[in-house]
């Protein structure tokens, strides 16, 4: 595993920052560690690389200690912190090379030339960093993060304040860096995580509630109905529909559309009944939650709204 967690721990006077939380990121994997404001996210990120101790908990990048081997994790861990820290005054190539003196690496000139070309930089290679847009300073922070190859990238909020466009350059960039280096990566952006990410973990008040490949994240759910959309040729009698093989519940929507709820998925029930009973169906689907729905119930906005 690239990145272990093991019942961590962060206490600041009474308040528990994060509380007895376990997960696991493979090797290869983009991760979206999402959750609100103030439940840990941060905290995480910072004991992982090193900024700060745990209260208790043992944390590992790539089966080394983190608590024991602090240095040699720094040089395996790239870093991309909310608030990105850049030298405005400096160029960008005089910045690269000042921050792999950082890691006692000589960045030779290809070195350099390939870290501006993955990143996007090469049209803005010759300014000041204080002169570029703020996706572009992104982009820097990036270059910054990975200037030392780092097998393992951890990327806090890289998107915040960024216009729509740069959004999309940034998460193709994250994209393309995860096909080579294990990805861990914070958001407040759902459509961000459902785009790129291959593990999805929820956070919520200091402890985990979800951890999931993306593909299953429907199971981390609480309400583990299946629902059917159906859209029949004319109205149907909810009692009729109901007497549906496994039916649970019906609810109608408008212009001869219902949606059918069951524990399973019953679509094939659902045609049987329509051949039947000599009823067209016009479409049919299953309706998957989407990531937000998911994570407004985990995070029970609605009892904090």
């Amino acid at each position: 595993m690239s990145v272990k967690i093991k019942n961590l721990t962060k206490i600041y006077g009474e308040q528990k920052a994060i509380d007895n939380i376990s997960f696991e990121i493979k090797t290869g994997e983009i991760a979206g560690f999402i959750g609100p404001n103030g439940a840990g996210k941060s905290t995480t990120m910072k004991i992982l690389t090193g900024f700060l101790p745990a209260s208790s908990g043992e944390a590992f990048i790539n089966d080394l200690s983190i608590f024991e081997n602090s240095l040699e994790i720094r040089r395996q861990i790239g870093y991309l912190p909310e608030l990105n820290p850049l030298y405005p005054e400096m160029y960008i190539k005089e910045f690269l090379e000042y921050s792999a003196g950082i890691y006692k690496i000589k960045a030779t000139k290809k070195i350099i030339e390939n870290i501006i070309d993955l990143t996007g930089l090469g049209i803005e290679q010759h300014k000041k960093i204080g002169a570029l847009s703020k996706g572009y300073k992104q982009r820097v922070g990036l270059a910054q993060a990975l200037i030392h190859n780092p097998k393992v990238l951890i990327l806090d909020e890289p998107t915040t304040g960024l216009d729509p466009n740069q959004i999309i350059e940034i998460r193709n960039l994250i994209s393309e860096i995860g096909k080579e280096k294990t990805v861990m990566l914070s958001t407040h952006l759902m459509q961000e995580v459902e785009a790129i990410c291959d593990r999805i973990i929820i956070i919520n008040q200091g402890k985990i509630v979800a951890n999931e490949i993306r593909s299953n994240i429907q199971a981390a759910s609480k309400n583990v109905l299946v629902s059917i959309w159906v859209e029949f040729d004319s109205e149907i009698d909810i009692d009729s529909l109901m007497k549906i093989e496994n039916a649970v519940k019906v609810l109608p929507v408008e212009n001869n559309n219902y949606v059918i709820q069951s524990k399973t998925d019953i679509r094939s029930e659902i045609f049987e009944f329509a051949v039947k009973n000599k009823i067209i169906i016009l479409s049919m689907q299953k309706k998957e939650k989407k990531l937000e729905e998911i994570f407004q119930e985990l995070t029970n906005y609605k009892n904090a709204h």
